[in-house]
């Protein structure tokens, strides 16, 4: 009896020392390699696979190492032993709450890690606790029911796929579509909510509201796709099966969550592109062009990064690198930088609008274009102007477009010999003129005799225009030069010009050559009323 037990005590000291000799949990790669590999059909060892679990034994242990694996192979999740470490004292430096600590796939299933217990690695007590809710989200509980209710037949196989697999999936596409169709018409009716909730008006414009159906397509796209994903692990097709579908599901997803952030930027410039062009400031209109390429360029990098994460490539090695050479470039092309600095210092100090006109330096003309690299200006011969913005946000710039009114100041130079009368009746024409005119401001100008020139008396002429375009000042010019012409004539009043006067005190029977002036006073007030009068029949007041 004796030998009977030290032979039974032996076999289960030889048997136990066996199985541990085939479990290796020293390093993250040989833990998880144990636990997929004993559950394997052709090495199908649960209890082995159950040492994994930490904190559990027996039965309880080798359904949560069963329940796992079936999560694992439910949501496709491919595991590339090459890429887990071997390092048993592996340190997760991305910052994870613990040292020791590897996360298979930290974007899908970041609740599922094995972690270093003492001396070995072991499937962590949150990703033990967190299995049955993962379970039931990977296969609800109708499920077990579904599987119950199957008949004989149902299971047969049909291309490697059992018959009530591919009863389910055609279902499962028919319920998809009509999901999609009646999502997209709720998303668009939301977005239409949404789009009156942020302006408060509803849409008028036509383009807005294809880009918004457009929108919603995608949208709908996105949640069928989410619905798929969610049911056909209840279809239970094997692991090299539900791989594909669901990197084809994360494939899709990625490309249309791309296409409706490129929808979403282009909706929100429309509706900013709508808001600008009700205000006066022209330069927010020129920032709309600047933004759409900037929130494009993000949406397309982060889109292209998410998309090499789907195919196992590390975007970390790829971002330490770009920023590597990103630090170059940065260094190559540092007026670029200067030049993105200097729109950006534009935007905030707006010192001039789209279609002010300017000087800057050496150039003055008017602004056209406010660029991501330089400012375009046109001057007065249409030469086109280009000017860094890191230049133009240090010159001093003289803004004429945000004048108040337009300031013209010249000099009426008239003859020497013009009697002292005939200067004062004159220069009370020229304000009674400016008084009438009606595009000049009437409480600001000055017309006073300021000096004696190298060839002519001359009087000082300061005004305000109140038009601050250029083309109207012009005008206003003309009709004020005109005026004053006929007043000069119809006061007798000559012009001066560069000459020189040689005098003769006696030429014999030859009479002067000088200009006989007449100095009556009533000739001076009726010449001045008329001329004002006929100016005012000319151009009346715009008010009136």
């Amino acid at each position: 009896m004796k030998k009977i037990l030290l032979f039974f005590v032996l076999l289960a000291t030889i048997t136990n020392a066996q199985q541990s000799a085939n479990v290796d949990l020293s390093n993250p790669n040989a833990t998880i390699y144990t636990h997929i590999y004993y559950l394997q059909n052709d090495t199908y060892q649960p209890q082995k696979a159950a040492q994994t679990i930490y904190g559990l034994e027996g039965d309880e242990a080798i359904k949560k190492a069963i329940k796992l694996k079936r999560i694992l192979d439910g949501k496709g999740l491919y595991i590339d032993f090459s890429k887990i470490p071997n390092n048993p004292n592996f340190n997760d430096s991305i910052g994870y709450s613990k040292l020791f600590k590897y996360v298979p796939f930290p974007q899908r299933m970041p609740k599922i890690y094995v972690e270093k217990i003492d001396k070995n690695w072991y499937y962590s007590s949150e990703t033990v606790a967190a299995i049955d809710i993962l379970y039931s989200d990977v296969y609800p509980w109708y499920v077990e029911k579904l599987q119950s209710v199957v008949p004989d037949y149902g299971h047969k196989k049909i291309f490697g796929c059992e018959v009530w697999q591919i009863t389910a999936l055609l279902l499962l596409v028919i319920l998809t579509i009509l999901v999609y169709w009646l999502v997209k018409k709720i998303t668009y009716k939301v977005l239409e909510r949404i789009q009156y909730y942020i302006t408060k008006t509803t849409i008028t414009n036509i383009e807005v509201k294809t880009v918004l159906r457009k929108l919603a397509h995608p949208i709908s796209l996105l949640i069928s796709l989410k619905f798929i994903g969610a049911i056909f692990p209840s279809l239970q097709f094997s692991l090299e099966v539900n791989k594909w579908v669901f990197l084809g599901i994360n494939i899709a997803e990625t490309v249309f969550w791309i296409f409706i952030l490129l929808k979403l930027v282009k909706v929100i410039m429309q509706i900013y592109k709508e808001v600008t062009e009700k205000t006066d400031n022209k330069l927010d209109d020129q920032l709309v062009p600047i933004l759409n390429n900037l929130l494009t360029g993000i949406v397309v990098i982060f889109g292209f990064f998410k998309m090499l994460q789907l195919f196992g490539v590390d975007t970390t090695t790829i971002l330490a690198g770009a920023t590597i050479g990103g630090l170059a470039f940065a260094l190559a092309s540092q007026d670029t930088v200067k030049n993105f600095i200097g729109t950006v210092a534009i935007f905030l100090d707006k010192p001039f609008h789209i279609g002010d006109w300017i000087s800057a330096g050496e150039v003055t003309g008017t602004v056209e274009e406010v660029g991501f690299r330089s400012t375009r200006i046109r001057a007065a011969d249409t030469t086109v102007f280009q000017i860094p913005n890191s230049k133009l946000s240090e010159m001093v710039i003289n803004n004429s477009g945000v004048r108040s009114f337009r300031r013209y100041n010249t000099t009426l130079g008239i003859r020497y010999d013009t009697p002292p009368e005939l200067i004062e009746a004159f220069v009370k024409g020229v304000r009674e003129i400016i008084k009438v005119h009606p595009e000049i401001r009437e409480d600001a100008f000055v017309v006073e005799f300021t000096g004696f020139g190298d060839s002519a008396l001359q009087i000082m002429m300061n005004v305000f225009f109140k038009s601050l375009a250029w083309n109207d000042e012009q005008a206003s010019k003309h009709k004020l030069h005109l005026t004053i012409v006929r007043l000069a004539a119809a006061l007798g009043v000559d012009f001066a010009f560069p000459s020189s006067t040689v005098m003769i005190e006696q030429f014999p029977d030859k009479s002067s050559l000088a200009p006989k002036y007449n100095t009556n006073q009533d000739n001076f007030e009726k010449a001045i009323q008329q001329i004002v009068d006929n100016f005012s029949k000319e151009n009346p007041p715009k008010n009136s």
